[in-house]
């Protein structure tokens, strides 16, 4: 099989950024990883949430991105949610990919909040805002099927059905997965939050690119299991629960990690 150029296969990837209306992890993940995310914070990290975000927790403030929706002057912010990536990319193409990439989506814009939050004189509205899409933003890019391909819309076009319900391959892996365990947020987070010390040291220090490319291995891996019209049921989250609990978990110690980075000085 011959492969396109590296230039050529950036160019044809840059076609496939079209916005999509998504809700990665749904609210229930996403609480999740806020509050893994807080359980890692330095104090330093800790205290400066605490000023922007006053008494409302990470948790509670992770799924500010998707309720905002609803809002019509918001709707700019609709695919900061995701990065969609053509299929069967190897490492090196999508690293080059990614350094090559000005495009808004899920990874720049989570790039362009990391710098902003670090300007010691940024309006405190804008600090609210910015951090709380960057808690979602953070989460969302670690949802596989939010580095998905455009032409299925992340999944969202891969009709199945779920204990006989109708949904489908996006949808699986925002909600159905994991709400398939019937555990608040804080139970869930107790359930995963597991780590070794020094893999969490190393871990803290991955950045957005080795997520990106983390999801991205898993979705490839996902697509490759199933077909529109398949019926999931108790053997999918057997095979795949863990996967999306670790995706979980490093999502909120990746947060965690890159929050103590951005409020370090």
């Amino acid at each position: 099989m011959k492969f396109w150029s590296l230039k050529k296969l950036f160019l044809a990837g840059m076609l496939l950024y079209i916005p999509f209306q998504s809700m990665a992890w749904g609210m229930l993940g996403h609480r999740v990883v806020g509050q893994v995310a807080e359980s890692y914070l330095s104090k330093k990290a800790s205290r400066e949430v605490k000023s922007i975000l006053g008494n409302e927790s990470m948790a509670m403030a992770s799924n500010w991105a998707d309720f905002i929706k609803s809002e019509p002057s918001y709707n700019y912010l609709g695919n900061w949610h995701y990065i969609n990536l053509p299929a069967g990319l190897n490492f090196e193409q999508l690293e080059y990919a990614l350094k090559r990439d000005t495009v808004t989506d899920a990874y720049t814009r989570i790039l362009f909040l990391s710098s902003e939050l670090k300007n010691k004189s940024l309006d405190q509205d804008k600090k609210v805002m910015y951090l709380k899409v960057l808690i979602h933003l953070v989460g969302d890019i670690h949802q596989p099927m939010h580095t998905g391909r455009f032409e299925d819309l992340g999944g969202n076009k891969i009709q199945l059905t779920w204990f006989g319900q109708n949904t489908n391959l996006h949808r699986v892996w925002d909600s159905d997965l994991i709400e398939s365990q019937d555990l608040s947020y804080t139970e869930y987070s107790r359930s995963i939050n597991f780590i070794d010390k020094y893999k969490l040291h190393s871990m803290q220090l991955e950045g957005p690119e080795q997520w990106v490319t983390d999801s991205y291995k898993i979705s490839e891996n996902l697509y490759s299991k199933v077909k529109s019209g398949d019926k999931l049921s108790y053997r999918y989250i057997y095979d795949n629960l863990e996967t999306a609990n670790q995706q979980l978990l490093k999502g909120g110690i990746h947060l965690a990690g890159l929050l103590n980075n951005i409020f370090a000085n």
